[in-house]
This record gives structure tokens, sequence and C-alpha cells, in this order.
């Protein structure tokens, strides 16, 4: 995105070609933008700040939220209308966080408003009209049309804690004049931060506030090397602490201190891992070996502030816990629930059909938390995608340990993130589990 509006050609090199990467590519080629290549390195020729043209039909972005969520930040200061549209899975995620934010800065939005309670056979929708107030438990949907035009700097104070919403407020920010800024309840991931500082934006950060003066116009840094995922690895480093008599090591991930919250909730559970050789630039994404072995894993309380730095990885540290010794707690889950599906019900829901004792409960202060009681002897059964990549790869871990298969149905969504995930598990251990694709 940033190499897009940038002044000058971008080399990105280890790009990760999934499902959500190549709509976010053919979203900018809809808009006017030159990006050759394929596989693991492509070459955006930048258009410049003002220089995106109006596509000529509606923006496709298939599953990818973390786009719907952050593109429409630039699309905010363009001088032109855009409709953006997205899957099923997509279409039923929230975007009234974004959508307030923009408006609040000048942009026009239009989306779906529904009512959240609604189950999503009976869902009542209807086109947002202009100005008019949410009511409670209701939200907006995509499709989104976005109508660009001036914007104004803002200082906003979200309620949650999330670097989709705070970048796509800080994107927006590039095109607004004044400082923008905003506050978080948590630190969220900084890579956003971290690659405007690349294009030659002067963000300013203190404590769970960034901002910085605007309008800005970026400049290509010439090469950008992204390091690998962790979410990614984090099914192997669940499954390295997991598997009997095994070291695991995984090369050039990236240990961006927001992000490795999977390291030390796995860490705090028992887990034998160590990162080996650290590169750590200024203002670059920090990575580094990170290497695993065997653990005797045990029970522990996780924190709403721990699972805000592993969201994503949740879902894999759930079948961790389920090999632990004894009770873990993980406590302030309710963002699990607007993912790509409501992943607290899709992983309950497997990890109880291949024996697992876990349960959600809700406590008055910190809401829903999840109960684990590990140890148990599982078992094979037919478990569902949901339509989840990360609720599938996690199931696919679990069957690695369990007595009998695991079937895996509707396993097309890895795409999405790791098309290359059985295969890169085949290789770590003899795949016990079964992928049924239909």
């Amino acid at each position: 995105m940033l190499a897009s509006i940038s002044e000058g050609t971008t080399c990105i090199k280890n790009l990760l070609m999934a499902e959500d990467i190549k709509c976010t590519i053919e979203a900018f080629r809809a808009m006017g933008v030159e990006i050759r290549g394929k596989g693991e390195e492509v070459i955006v020729r930048g258009v410049g700040m003002a220089g995106l043209k109006k596509p000529a039909r509606q923006i496709y972005l298939g599953n990818s939220g973390t786009t719907m969520r952050i593109l429409p930040g630039i699309l905010a200061g363009q001088d032109f209308e855009v409709v953006l549209t997205g899957d099923k899975s997509l279409s039923g995620r929230p975007m009234q966080r974004i959508v307030k934010p923009l408006k609040e800065m000048g942009a026009k939005i239009k989306g779906q408003i529904s009512a959240k309670q609604l189950d999503k056979s009976t869902m009542l929708i209807c086109q947002v009209v202009e100005g008019k107030k949410l009511k409670d438990k209701e939200d907006i949907y995509p499709p989104l049309k976005i109508k660009g035009g001036k914007l104004k700097a803002i200082k906003y104070k979200s309620k949650i804690t999330s670097a989709q919403v705070k970048s796509c407020i800080l994107l927006a920010g590039l095109y607004a004049d004044g400082v923008t800024s905003v506050s978080e309840p948590e630190k969220s991931r900084d890579h956003t931060e971290r690659m405007l500082k690349q294009f030659g934006c002067k963000v300013k950060g203190e404590g769970c506030k960034i901002s910085f003066k605007g309008p800005v116009k970026l400049k290509s840094p010439c090469a950008i090397e992204i390091p690998g995922d962790i979410s990614s690895a984090a099914f192997f480093i669940a499954a390295g602490c997991i598997l009997p008599d095994i070291k695991v090591t995984i090369k050039n991930v990236g240990i961006n201190p927001t992000r490795t919250g999977i390291l030390d909730i796995l860490k705090k559970m028992g887990a034998n891992l160590a990162i080996l050789t650290r590169l750590d630039l200024p203002d670059c994404e920090p990575s580094g070996h990170i290497v695993i072995k065997s653990s005797k894993l045990k029970g522990i309380t996780i924190s709403p502030k721990e699972v805000v730095r592993a969201i994503d990885e949740i879902p894999v540290i759930m079948v961790a816990a389920c090999f632990a010794k004894g009770r873990t707690i993980i406590r302030g889950i309710e963002e699990l629930r607007v993912k790509e599906t409501d992943r607290i019900k899709s992983m309950v829901t497997n990890l109880r059909k291949i024996g697992a004792d876990i349960k959600v409960e809700v406590a008055q202060v910190e809401g829903e938390c999840i109960v684990i009681n590990g140890g148990k002897l599982l078992h094979g059964a037919r478990v569902s995608s949901f339509g989840d990549h990360r609720t599938a790869m996690s199931m696919l871990v679990a069957g690695l340990l369990t007595k009998g298969k695991v079937i895996v149905t509707s396993l097309g969504c890895i795409n999405k993130s790791f098309p290359d995930f059985v295969k890169q598990l085949d290789t770590l251990t003899m795949l016990k589990c079964q992928v049924v694709t239909n």
C-alpha cells in the first residue's frame, strides 16, 4: 500500500504470496499502479499521494479483513468514489470501528447496517443513510462505498486495541492538514508506524499514542525485505512444544515485540524455546531464528493484556493448553468473536469433538474467558475449518498428537495466509491429519 502511493520504485522481497496479498495487489492495479513480479519478490512503481485512479469497477478484496479496514484510510484522501466488496465472511465483519473516525476526518462512507444479535439466516440488512445514528448492538458491514475528499486531522481515542483501526486513521492522516494522533487502551502491533518511518514519515510514539503532522509525501526506501510472519510460525512453534523428541528451528522470523506474545505465553507455560541470531535495525522489523524443543507445558492464566499481543495465535495456544498439565484460563477474548469466523465457537466446538475439556465462562470484569483442563488423551474426529484459516491450521496441529485421525474439512481457507502450510507441516512430521477440501 505505502509503496503504491509513494514517489519512486520499491522492490519488496520475501513476500508471502497468499490470497490476502493477491487481493491487495489487484486492488492497487485496478487503481493504476504498476506491480510486477511473482513469487517472493515484486516491484511496485509508486504513483505518488494523488496518483491513484478511479477503478473501472468495484474492488473485490476476497476474505482480507486487514485490507478492508486499512485501505479506506488511503481512499478517504482520493478525489474519486470507490466501492469495496468481499466474500460472504468478510461481508459479516464489523466496520464501524474505522467508519466512525474516517467520517470525523471528513470522509463520506456508506455501508450496510445490521443488528449483531440476529442470526445470520435472519439478518436484516439495509443501506446506511448519511448521518443516521446506529442503534445499540448495530454495526456497519461491507460493501463500503467511499467518496474521498479533503480531510482534517483528528486526535482519536480508540475504545479498542486494534492495529487495523490505528493504521486506517494514520493512512488517512497522510492526507490531512494538521497533527493526526491515535491513542489506544493498550499498545497494538506497530508494523505500520515502522513502515511509515521507512517511507519518510516523521512518526512520534509515546506509550499507547502515535502521532505525526500531515499532509505527508512518502518516498520509496527502494527495497524492503519482509521477515517471516510469526503468526504463521506460531503453528510450528506450538507443534515443537507438544511433540515428543523433536527440535524445530525457524529461521528469519519477525520478532517485533508487539507480536511476540505467543513466545512469552508459551515460555510462561514452560516451553523450551530461544531466539538466536537477532537482527534489529532502527525503524525496521526485528528478526531472528527461533529454536523450539519438546517441552512439558503447564496450565497458566493468560491476561487480557497478554491476549492483545497474541490475538491471532490464541487458537493454537488453545491447542497447546489441551496438551498441558493443569488448567489454563484465557481472559479478555471477545475480539475472537469478530474474526473471519467466531473463533471462540469454532475452536471450542472442534476441541470438544476430539475430547478436550474446554468451556467458555463470563467474568464480571474481564468479560468472556476460556477454561481448558489439559492433559486428557484426545482422540480423532471429523472437524470443520469453519472457513477460517487459523482454526483449520490449529486443528491440524492438534491432530498430530491425537489417538486416531483428525479429519479437517474445507481446508481451502488456508490459502488466505499460508498456502504451503500442509506441505511444511508434513516436513516437520508424518502428517496424521486427513485433509478434506469440500
